[in-house]
């Protein structure tokens, strides 16, 4: 395969049709090596319009669902930005070239310490990959963030995450329950705006919301 090919082909054909038309977003979609980040076995995956199966049970998003994302986050230079799991680094990378600092928290040993040996491998000195819970993190917490993406889903943006955004931040993520998930931003305001449908797994540990039969 021609990875170079591939990765503007998935560009062109994926990305940018779901309306991901920053050159922040596009560049760093042209920078960072897919291939490098999903299992050797699946690389001629790397750019399909798929979920790829990873470590613990774990997958990486559809490419034009974390570049959507990201892109829904509004990022600066200057931006400082949690994200709560970090899977194989890869969605990590992104944010880290268009970003000052990525702060990546992953409840899988065996990812985190893939996450980190990818990152490393591709160069990255602004990414601080965290072995953790993240409610474990968010309960010792001393920094708050400019933005946070959260790449399993949840039954809702909970008030917990609001309380790593500083000043005028946002939290992206995807909350609901199959078959009506939606990828979400919440802002500093708690205004919460739908961007669009997706299924993604569950965030670990979450506390479900409890359904009451009479």
């Amino acid at each position: 395969m021609n990875y170079e090919t591939a990765r503007a082909n998935m560009i062109e054909q994926q990305i940018r049709p779901w309306n991901v038309l920053e050159m922040q977003t596009l560049n760093a979609l042209n920078e960072v090596h897919r291939e490098d980040f999903v299992p050797r076995n699946d690389r001629d995956l790397a750019f399909a319009d798929i979920q790829i199966a990873i470590a613990d049970n774990e997958v990486m998003l559809e490419p034009k669902v974390g570049a959507r994302m990201i892109e829904a986050m509004g990022l600066k230079h200057s931006s400082r930005v949690l994200e709560i799991g970090s899977g194989t680094g890869y969605l990590t990378a992104l944010l880290a070239v268009i970003c000052d600092h990525v702060t990546s928290i992953e409840i899988s040993p065996t990812l985190a310490g893939e996450a980190r040996r990818n990152l490393a491998m591709a160069g990255f000195q602004n990414t601080l990959v965290v072995e953790s819970d993240c409610f474990d993190y968010i309960n010792n917490a001393t920094e708050k963030f400019d933005a946070v993406l959260i790449t399993g889903s949840v039954p809702d943006i909970q008030p917990v995450f609001a309380e790593l955004i500083s000043g005028d931040g946002c939290i992206v993520g995807v909350q609901g329950s199959n078959p009506a998930m939606q990828a979400v931003i919440l802002n500093a305001d708690g205004n919460v705006k739908t961007l669009f449908e997706t299924s993604v797994p569950r965030l670990r540990n979450i506390v479900e919301n409890t359904t009451f039969i009479f």
